[in-house]
């Protein structure tokens, strides 16, 4: 029996994790739920799952859950400290970051520090501080599991393979919904068209990173510190079917591939019960329903989002925390119809050149700076807000 705390457990991932613990309620046993602000949700998992704690951070709505939850034995917490303090629970194995953005890194050194194994969904975390990350990891000893399905793909075509014999790997993307669209196009598209992927189900701050290509930027740079690569050892190729979800290219010319429907519950069920591979009654995936696979290279010129991810980690320092700060700006912004999508790089980009350049930061800076850079991507966003509303 696996022991797990779910931070951010009305989420997508949040959710879907649920779904793998109903799947496997002999093997999985829910020790900790938390939200943001989804009280209703978190009342409804709690009842059903019944764990030691719960916590809402949204101050306002403590109470509301606490009265909920008086007929039970389940302890509730509120305040965004408490998520630092609850995955350190003398009962939990594994924390599963579900946490949208850089609201995932204080809880996620938390539950290192405290020897407990994380199963990562919160990309950030590492595009933020990933030496940072890592070296706390082999410190005290704890598995970073990766639940991006593609870092997922990798993770598992390492098993049982040497890093040493790595020549590179090529983490795959959808395109998203404007594969193939030019800039003209991209300049009037809305935030209902941009919600659409494809072929996923995700939150909408994921799903506009996806659009953007943003998400696998930030891929990029979550990749190079999980399996310890360089930047050069790192491609991005499109691959519109979503069924390969990532390869490995070895030093002898060979590549494994890992293949399956996109469905994020299987990631989440190799992280939190791995190395198990226990059945599930989840859909299996038919050839006869994708005859054809294609690939194609990204367009760096008109998601110019990925070419500044690139840009970030090859500076390296703070830069990857400043790309992070400014677009999750960004994209709220987008998502409030504050500015357009091309907007969105706009803002990116001239952050990226407002702050000075720090080569190896703190933990601490991280935060200083992710609050600068928030500061200076919103004096953007209210500049070009006046400009969009205008031209809308």
């Amino acid at each position: 029996m696996k022991r797990i705390a779910i931070l951010g457990a009305t989420g997508s991932i949040g959710t879907q994790a649920l779904e793998v613990a109903r799947e496997h309620s002999s093997l999985v046993k829910i020790e900790v739920l938390t939200a943001a602000n989804n009280a209703e949700l978190l009342i409804k998992q709690a009842l059903e799952f019944l764990p030691k704690t719960v916590v809402i951070t949204e101050e306002s709505k403590y109470q509301h859950v606490k009265e909920a939850l008086s007929a039970t034995t389940i302890e509730v917490l509120t305040g965004c400290n408490a998520l630092n303090d609850v995955v350190k629970g003398a009962s939990i194995d594994m924390v599963l970051t579900a946490l949208v953005g850089f609201a995932g890194l204080e809880p996620t050194v938390s539950a290192i520090q405290a020897g407990k194994d994380v199963a990562l969904a919160n990309k950030e975390t590492l595009v933020v501080a990933g030496e940072h990350i890592m070296s706390l990891a082999n410190q005290y000893g704890t598995k970073i599991l990766p639940v991006d399905s593609e870092h997922s793909a990798i993770f598992q075509c390492l098993s049982g393979e040497s890093l040493a014999s790595v020549e590179k790997i090529y983490l795959t993307a959808s395109g998203g919904p404007f594969r193939g669209k030019d800039r003209s196009f991209l300049a009037h598209i809305t935030k209902r068209e941009a919600l659409k992927h494809p072929n996923w189900i995700m939150g909408q701050k994921i799903t506009i990173d996806s659009a953007s290509l943003m998400n696998k930027g930030l891929e990029v740079i979550e990749a190079k510190w999980l399996f310890n690569l360089s930047i050069e050892q790192i491609e991005v190729i499109v691959h519109p079917q979503s069924i390969i979800h990532s390869l490995v290219q070895f030093n002898d010319g060979s590549l494994k591939a890992q293949l399956g429907l996109p469905d994020m519950k299987l990631p989440i069920q190799y992280a939190l019960l791995h190395p198990g591979r226990p059945t599930n009654s989840f859909q299996r995936f038919d050839f006869m329903d994708y005859p054809q696979l294609s690939f194609e290279k990204p367009d760096l010129e008109t998601f110019a989002n990925l070419r500044l991810a690139y840009h970030a980690i090859q500076q390296g320092g703070n830069m990857p925390c400043i790309l992070n700060a400014a677009n999750e700006v960004a994209v709220a912004a987008f998502l409030s119809d504050e500015i357009g999508f091309l907007e969105m790089s706009a803002i990116i980009e001239e952050t990226m050149t407002l702050i000075p350049f720090i080569l190896s930061p703190s933990l601490v800076d991280y935060v200083c700076i992710d609050r600068e850079a928030r500061k200076i991507a919103s004096d953007l966003v209210t500049k070009k807000k006046k400009v969009y509303q205008i031209e809308k």
